[in-house]
C-alpha cells in the first residue's frame, strides 16, 4: 500500500509502478473499506485517466486527494454535509482545487464532514456518521473526519480540509495522521463554503510532515478573489530551536492515557538538541468561550444565504402561505440540530442588548490571547501542546452533550483565535488508538514549524 506522496513519486518516476496501478490500488481500498467507515461521499471515476495524462515532473504528481465536501470541484456535488445542499453541483473550481490540478494532483473523491463544518466528530453529517478506521465503534473527529479517515485507511495519500477551530488537526490526531492549519490568510478560501470567515483556513492532511509541506507549498499564495490572502512567509534559520511546553494545556481535564503519551513524547525530545522550557499563556483559559461566541455569531450571518430555495433543497413540504413561511419550513427541515443550535446562539449574541456583553467582549479576549502569544514567542520559537484532551471517543458518546463535544477543541481553537500556523502529528498510541501532539509557531513561520515537526516525527517514530 502506497502511504505517502513522496513514495508514490519515487516509484512512478522509477517506473516501478504505473500511474494506472497507483489509482487502482487506492480505488480497491475505497471499494473494500469505505462501506465500513463512510469516509467518502462520492468517488471520481476519471481519476485513472487524469493521472495518466499528468506530467510526472509536476510537484504533486502521484498525489491522490480526498477533498472535504465544502470545497468546490467543478461539475461535482458539494453538499457541505447538509440536506440543504444535497443536490448542489459546483459551477467552478475553488482556487485550491485549481492549484492542485495544475500541479499534478488527482482527486479520488469528496469526503464526509460535519454539516457546514459544525462539529468535532463527523456525526453531524446529513449523510451518516464516519467511523474511525482504528476502531469502527469510535469517531474519527471532525469536522474534516472523512478526509482523516480516508487517509488513515489507505483510500488516498493526501487530503484537503478546512480548519475553523481545529477541524483539520483534531480528526488528524484521532486518526493518526498529520494535519496542518496554515497562518490565517496564506491559503485562499475562494470556492470554500464559509462557516466562520475570520477563522476559516484551508490546509492539508497527509501521512508525513514532508507531504503536508509539499501540499501547502502547492496551494499557498495571494489570491485576488480572497482579500485576506498574502504571499508573506518568514524564513529564519536558528542554531538551536527553543520549544515551550504550554503549562495551561497540561492542567486538569486531560485523559490520563493522552497525558502519558505526551509525556513519553516530551522525554524523547529532551534527548535531542532541542531546548525545552515551560511557558504560560494565561488568557488561553478563556479561549474556548471566546471562540464559541465569535464562531456562532459569524455562523448566524454566513448561514443566512442558505434558504432552501436557491440551492435546490428537495423534500415534500406543505405549501407556504408567504416567503417567510417558506424560509421557516426550508431552514427548519434543511438544517441539522447542531447547525440550528449555533445559528440561534449566534443570533442571540449579536442581538440588541447583548452585542456588547458577548460578541465585543469575546473579540477583546481574542486580542488579549494574541498578545499573550506574542509575549510567549519572545521566549521560544515553537509551542508544544496536546492536540486533543481525550482519545477518540465512542460514536454517540457526546452527540447529545454539546458542551462535552466542544471541549474536544479546547487545545486547537487558540491557533485560530490568534491566526497562528499549527500542526498535529502522531506521537504515540494508547489502547491501540493514536495520540497527537500539536506544535504552534509565529504567524508566517511555516518553515520553522515544518522543520521542527520533521525533527520530532523522526524521534517519535523510533
Amino acid at each position: 500500500m502506497i502511504t505517502s506522496i513522496k513514495e508514490a513519486q519515487k516509484k512512478l518516476r522509477n517506473e516501478e509502478i504505473s500511474p494506472r496501478e497507483v489509482v487502482t490500488s487506492f480505488l480497491s481500498r475505497v471499494k473494500e473499506k469505505n462501506k465500513n467507515t463512510n469516509a467518502l461521499l462520492s468517488i471520481f471515476d476519471k481519476a485513472t485517466r487524469e493521472i495518466e495524462e499528468t506530467n510526472k515532473e509536476l510537484p504533486l504528481y502521484g498525489s491522490i486527494f480526498a477533498i472535504k465536501d465544502n470545497i468546490l470541484v467543478e461539475g461535482r456535488k458539494c453538499t457541505a454535509g447538509s440536506k440543504l445542499l444535497e443536490h448542489y453541483t459546483a459551477p467552478y473550481d475553488a482556487t485550491v482545487i485549481k492549484k492542485i490540478k495544475e500541479k499534478g494532483g488527482v482527486i479520488i473523491g469528496k469526503a464526509n464532514m460535519d454539516e457546514f463544518a459544525m462539529g468535532s466528530s463527523t456525526e453531524n453529517s446529513a449523510f451518516g456518521a464516519t467511523r474511525n478506521p482504528h476502531d469502527l465503534t469510535r469517531v474519527p473527529g471532525g469536522s474534516s473526519g472523512g478526509c482523516a479517515a480516508a487517509l488513515a485507511d489507505g483510500m488516498c495519500n493526501a487530503g484537503l480540509g478546512s480548519d475553523t477551530g481545529g477541524s483539520i488537526r483534531q480528526p488528524s490526531a484521532f486518526c493518526g495522521v498529520v494535519g496542518f492549519k496554515p497562518t490565517y490568510g496564506t491559503v485562499s478560501r475562494y470556492g470554500v463554503i464559509s462557516m466562520t470567515s475570520s477563522f476559516d483556513q484551508v490546509g492539508p492532511l497527509a501521512n508525513t510532515v514532508e507531504d503536508a509541506q509539499l501540499i501547502f507549498d502547492a496551494i499557498r499564495g495571494k489570491d485576488e478573489k480572497d482579500s485576506v490572502t498574502s504571499d508573506l512567509l518568514r524564513k529564519e534559520k536558528k542554531e538551536k530551536i527553543k520549544v515551550g511546553i504550554l503549562k495551561e494545556s497540561f492542567a486538569e481535564g486531560m485523559d490520563s492515557e493522552v497525558k502519558e503519551a505526551l509525556e513519553e513524547a516530551i522525554s524523547k525530545i529532551k534527548d535531542s538538541d532541542v531546548e525545552l522550557m515551560e511557558i504560560t499563556v494565561p488568557y488561553t483559559q478563556y479561549a474556548l468561550s471566546a471562540y464559541e461566541i465569535i464562531m456562532a455569531s459569524e455562523v448566524s450571518a454566513n448561514m443566512a444565504r442558505f434558504d432552501g430555495i436557491r440551492y435546490g433543497l428537495e423534500f415534500e413540504r406543505p405549501a407556504a402561505k408567504n416567503l417567510k413561511e417558506a424560509y421557516l419550513i426550508n431552514r427548519g427541515e434543511g438544517f441539522g440540530k447542531e447547525a440550528k443550535r449555533r445559528i440561534i446562539l449566534g443570533t442571540y449574541a449579536l442581538s440588541a442588548g447583548y452585542y456588547d456583553a458577548y460578541y465585543i467582549k469575546a473579540q477583546k479576549v481574542r486580542n488579549l490571547i494574541s498578545e499573550d502569544f506574542k509575549k510567549a514567542f519572545s521566549q521560544v520559537d515553537i509551542i508544544f501542546t496536546p492536540t486533543t484532551p481525550t482519545l477518540p471517543f465512542k460514536i454517540g458518546e457526546k452527540i447529545k452533550n454539546p458542551l462535552a463535544m466542544h471541549l474536544s477543541d479546547i487545545f486547537t481553537v487558540t491557533a485560530n483565535l490568534a491566526g497562528l500556523p499549527a500542526i498535529t502529528l502522531p506521537c504515540g498510541e494508547k489502547k491501540g488508538l493514536p495520540v497527537g501532539a500539536q506544535l504552534l509557531a509565529r504567524r508566517f513561520q511555516e518553515e520553522a514549524l515544518f522543520d521542527t515537526a520533521k525533527k520530532f516525527e523522526k524521534l517519535w517514530k523510533k
